[in-house]
């Protein structure tokens, strides 16, 4: 597919759809480079005489010196390497036949406590229950099989199961599906899934399917807000400069460098060390998120920004999902949309609460005027507008209680 080149963003980076789907389905691995013949008898690398001997000593100490490196490598991969029950577990291989009990890995950014950790957590009790033990998930939070890219890869590489990651992340394959995440697109929880739960949204998600990856639900991450080490954000001209963390998601990065800041994408799993040694001195996440991984214990203020929803898809891969019998995929679908109820609620809910909950921790709250936001961000929708079409952007408009861009 060529891609759509849809204009400079403030940040000068050339953005395309091109870019969003950077990332392509595997035809192979490259094959390894061929080893060098030097210890071969009669080699032209082997001199002869006293000058071979002395070569061939020197080769057989380096050798004895790299086996040793690779076993204490190996010895502290052993360590570091997941519980015995992750190591042994073997997922199904992409394109191979199921077996049962089928075991489903499903893999997460976030900490247990997190909504979707809780969600899925119902999801898999359900699923066990109703299949009798026939379908297992396994749930690996923290970012133990990997960051949320490494997650999604997985799946169409067919190493990851299942994951729940920012519809942003999953962009990079079907760039429509990220469109959500514009800049104050929605005004509420109400209006945004208005348009998640809609036809078009439906429709969409089958951009993903090409990829091995099959959408069973919409969780939600709620509305992202900026956080700062050392500097309030009180209004737009205070995010300049700020080196601030964001998700490997065009739109997020794209909106920020257009308020002044300097963003980069890193992985959730390491942003709480990354923010407490400086690497960065602000980050961008939904309250939520902020409160159940302990931002506030290296983050000191809090800015009620809402710049952009963030929809998180509940994925299986396809290759997986188009095997299961037709009752099976019942019970999954089913549980999915129990399991994305409850998220919903919780996320909303928390949302709300969670403020005051921050402000206990010794965060300072601030209520920035966020139409000089709006203002300042209005371009990204031109940035973008070639990627998603005129069209998409009037159904979110209509679908979505005549929320856009108010």
């Amino acid at each position: 597919m060529k891609p759509m080149d849809n204009g400079e963003g403030k940040s000068g980076r050339k953005l395309t759809a091109g870019r969003f789907s950077r990332r392509r389905t595997p035809a192979g691995f490259p094959s390894m480079p061929a080893r060098f013949p030097f210890m071969s008898a009669g080699s032209p690398y082997m001199p002869a005489g006293r000058c071979g001997v002395v070569l061939l000593l020197l080769m057989v100490l380096l050798t004895f010196t790299a086996c040793t490196i690779r076993k204490q490598a190996s010895e502290k991969t052993r360590e570091e390497a997941p519980d015995k029950d992750e190591a042994t577990e073997k997922t199904t291989e992409a394109g191979s036949e199921l077996s049962w009990p089928l075991v489903l890995r499903a893999g997460y950014s976030t900490n247990e406590e997190d909504p979707r950790g809780r969600a899925l957590q119902h999801m898999k009790e359900t699923v066990e229950a109703e299949t009798d033990g026939q379908i297992i998930i396994k749930i690996y939070p923290e970012g133990k099989l990997g960051s949320d890219d490494q997650l999604i890869e997985g799946m169409f590489r067919g190493k990851v199961d299942m994951t729940v990651s920012s519809a942003g992340n999953y962009a990079l394959y079907a760039p429509k599906i990220g469109v959500s995440a514009l800049p104050f697109l929605f005004q509420d929880f109400k209006s945004a899934w208005s348009f998640i739960d809609s036809e078009t949204m439906g429709q969409i998600c089958t951009d993903l399917e090409p990829y091995n990856i099959h959408v069973l639900a919409f969780f939600d991450n709620g509305f992202r807000c900026v956080t700062t080490t050392d500097r309030p954000v009180k209004s737009v001209k205070d995010m300049k400069d700020l080196n601030i963390r964001t998700p490997d998601n065009q739109i997020v990065m794209e909106t920020m460098s257009e308020l002044g800041a300097r963003p980069r994408s890193f992985p959730f799993s390491e942003l709480k060390q990354a923010l407490a040694d400086g690497t960065f001195n602000a980050q961008e996440n939904p309250i939520p998120v902020i409160y159940n991984n302990k931002l506030y214990e290296v983050q000191k203020y809090l800015s009620i920004t809402n710049h952009s929803y963030d929809a998180m898809p509940l994925t299986i891969r396809q290759d997986i999902w188009k095997q299961l019998p037709a009752d099976y995929q019942s019970i999954l679908l089913n549980a999915a949309q129990e399991a994305q109820a409850m998220d919903r609620k919780m996320v909303a809910d928390q949302t709300d609460d969670y403020v005051s909950l921050l402000e206990d921790k010794g965060m300072i709250i601030l209520h920035p005027e966020l139409d000089e936001f709006k203002d300042a961000t209005a371009g990204v929708m031109d940035v973008f507008s070639n990627v998603f079409g005129e069209e998409l952007l009037q159904t979110i408009k209509e679908t979505g209680d005549g929320s856009l861009y108010p």
